[in-house]
């Protein structure tokens, strides 16, 4: 009697090194198809091409579950690698826990494309635990320290430029991606607005006061601008119309908080987002104005500006509640 043969119930969870790179300029062509943002586009870009790296600079042939595993535990821990992580000296810091909650969730999305391409049939993220990715302490910018990060400015190497972009950060609440982007086009100087592309590829408009248009109107005046070149330009770029990139911008911002002698905060261009947020609900604003200035798609982040805020609020009437002040006065 003929044995007959049952399907095969063996799933594939492995994939060759070789054929995730081709997979992975697939899944690139796939998110400008579904014309995603370019920096979506470039983030995956930038996680896929570190995540190949390690493969090969390990001589893996083969990838599952374990390198991967293998491949975030260097994320996390690469800093202490002879060469810098990534094979970049450079890169000696530890890096957060949301930047290796990012690395998971990217390649978390990647490999579910590869399922639904027929490469593998189980992904090698589902025995993985997600890393733990608490959130940031939000610590803006104090009044003193926003007015010496705008005087060192004025005394920068590229003063004009550089007072317009601490001064539109602080106004805004963009992002570094989002001011780097910003056109002459998408200007509006007499209504003192600007449009800015968001996550997702969502335009949205903002506003900067009278300062903030004084600065920009200087700057313009001395560097005018076309329509379709970009506001703020590097001063280390190729030709003089170059856009300042996100490194660009991180690296001023860093250079001016050393000049300005800023330490227990951190000076990144995000730090200004926080302030803005922050100031904006002080001054009483409106959180579902605050959200869509922000350009938040819910409550959630928000909710953390709230709190912060909340808490300044009940520490300042701590600190000067008229009844125990008036309490005080009878004593």
């Amino acid at each position: 009697m003929q044995k007959t043969e049952l399907p095969s119930t063996k799933t594939s969870i492995r994939i060759s090194v070789r054929d995730l790179e081709r997979f992975a300029k697939s899944w690139l062509l796939d998110s400008e198809i579904r014309q995603l943002s370019p920096g979506t586009i470039a983030n995956r870009s930038l996680i896929i091409s570190k995540f190949v790296w390690f493969l090969k600079q390990n001589e893996i042939a083969e990838c599952g579950t374990l390198e991967v595993r293998e491949f975030l535990a260097y994320v996390s821990n690469g800093h202490d690698a002879k060469e810098g992580r990534f094979g970049n000296d450079s890169l000696r810091r530890k890096v957060k826990p949301s930047t290796v909650h990012m690395y998971f969730a990217r390649l978390r999305t990647f490999f579910g494309f590869l399922i639904l391409e027929g490469a593998i049939d189980v992904s090698p993220m589902e025995a993985l635990r997600p890393p733990v990715c608490r959130p940031d302490q939000i610590q803006p910018f104090s009044q003193e320290q926003a007015e010496r990060l705008v005087n060192q400015a004025k005394r920068s190497t590229h003063p004009r430029r550089d007072e317009a972009i601490v001064l539109f950060l602080l106004d805004t609440g963009v992002r570094a991606s989002e001011l780097c982007g910003v056109q002459m086009k998408d200007m509006d100087l007499q209504g003192r607005r600007c449009n800015v592309l968001g996550k997702g590829g969502k335009v949205r408009a903002i506003y900067f006061g009278r300062d903030t248009t004084r600065a920009l109107w200087q700057y313009l005046k001395e560097s005018p601008r076309e329509p379709e070149e970009f506001l703020f330009v590097s001063d280390r770029g190729t030709c003089a119309t170059d856009p300042l990139t996100r490194s660009g911008l991180l690296q001023l911002i860093v250079r001016l908080g050393r000049a300005a002698k800023i330490e227990a905060t951190r000076c990144s261009p995000h730090t200004f987002r926080h302030t803005f947020a922050i100031e904006f609900l002080r001054a009483g604003g409106n959180i579902f104005s605050l959200m869509n200035i922000l350009g938040h798609t819910d409550m959630k982040m928000t909710n953390k500006y709230v709190a912060l805020a909340q808490a300044d609020i009940a520490n300042q009437h701590r600190q000067f509640s008229p009844a125990d002040r008036l309490r005080g006065s009878r004593r």
